[in-house]
């Protein structure tokens, strides 16, 4: 089973990487390349997506670790 998906997401002194539906961060980093490298990590250990987010909020990448069926079944 896949883990969590990872999130990395802006603050207002640097950037943290969440897992989907913590209520906490799971680190704080200095540059988004930090949180990106971290969450990618992550990501790739438990099989999940990893999403970052741009200074605004909005998604500006997506990555799947793990198992992706493409085209989807069906």
């Amino acid at each position: 089973m896949a883990g969590k998906n990872q999130w990395v997401v802006p603050r207002d002194d640097g950037w943290a990487v969440r897992g989907e539906g913590n209520n906490r961060d799971t680190s704080h980093h200095t540059t988004q390349q930090e949180a990106i490298d971290a969450a990618r990590g992550i990501a790739q250990n438990q099989q999940s997506e990893l999403f970052i987010q741009n200074r605004h909020g909005q998604i500006r990448e997506r990555n799947t670790y793990g198992k992706d069926p493409f085209p989807p079944p069906g």
